[in-house]
């Protein structure tokens, strides 16, 4: 059998040498521009002509000082834009310190995408189905964006706007990752359907982080992955557990909860029905595990 490949299609790709000097870049070239680091995503859509040919790429990769991972007690974990996903499965401190991230990354596609893809470029895709999302959500956290300009600090819950569309500017860069500390006791759990096996797209993703207290849930956020334009809180579900006990029944309702918060779409992975029904299986099931495991 031969298989036939088709070429790239042209553009200018230009690669900086230093952050200054991909800023300078985005500034100059703020329209039809792409801004490129492991590449996993982008490269398979421009060989498929599923996405229009931009003018030029800029690819940030090779610069240097911006795949650390690093923690300070009180200021929390700090993620460099190009930390990979196979940086973020191996390391020590997040599997200590925040392990649902580490969860994420050991589900996410094949290793040589997750030794390839950036946890910031999972993001800046804004695929409802990036696994890392609904994490990051539950963990309150928090990005810094650069340009020339200066630099600003959002939270995660402001930057998705919609399937490929965030909230960040022509001329930026999200060059960190940042998460608070967890309160002592804080226990997570990430869970994903996916059709066949791990390394496909999420059909759903359901992440859950807790705090339990003498029996008494003092904390939980509830987030979904791949079942709204955009990951969700489901928030009206976590009011029903914050300062209670579970039990089944407790779980039970707020699952149904959970399943209420969002608004999935019928594809051909999986209908719209079904993901609903798999929201409030899953969130169940990682409740339930939390609370056993304390």
């Amino acid at each position: 059998m031969v298989t036939f490949y088709r070429r790239l299609p042209k553009f200018d790709y230009l690669n900086p040498s230093d952050i200054n000097e991909a800023l300078t870049l985005l500034a100059k070239y703020r329209n039809n521009t792409q801004i490129i680091s492991g590449g996993t995503d982008l490269v398979p859509k421009l060989k498929k002509r599923a996405i229009t040919v931009p003018e030029r790429i800029i690819d940030i990769k090779n610069i240097p000082g911006l795949d650390y991972i690093s923690y300070e007690k009180g200021n929390g974990l700090k993620i460099g834009a190009l930390a990979t996903i196979s940086d973020i499965e191996n390391s020590t401190v997040i599997k200590e310190k925040c392990n649902i991230l580490f969860q994420a990354a050991q589900s996410m596609a094949s290793p040589q995408v997750r030794h390839r893809g950036t946890i910031a470029g999972n993001i800046c895709n804004a695929v409802p189905s990036a696994d890392s999302a609904p994490v990051l959500l539950v963990l309150n956290a928090n990005l810094k964006l650069q340009s020339k300009k200066g630099e600003r600090i959002i939270n995660i819950a402001e930057f998705f706007k919609g399937p490929g569309e965030t909230i960040l500017k022509p001329d930026e860069l999200l060059v960190e990752i940042q998460l608070p500390d967890l309160p002592n006791g804080t226990v997570g759990k990430y869970i994903k359907l996916s059709p066949r096996r791990a390394m496909d797209l999420a059909v759903v993703g359901v992440a859950v982080l807790a705090v339990f207290e003498y029996s008494t849930c003092s904390d939980i956020r509830i987030a979904l992955g791949a079942v709204s334009p955009t990951p969700v809180r489901a928030t009206a579900a976590e009011r029903l557990l914050i300062g209670k006990k579970p039990d089944a029944r407790l779980i039970e309702k707020v699952a149904e909860s959970a399943a209420q918060s969002c608004h999935p779409i019928s594809d051909h992975r999986a209908s719209a029905e079904y993901r609903t029904d798999m929201v409030k299986v899953l969130t169940k099931r990682a409740i339930t595990d939390l609370w056993k495991s304390v």
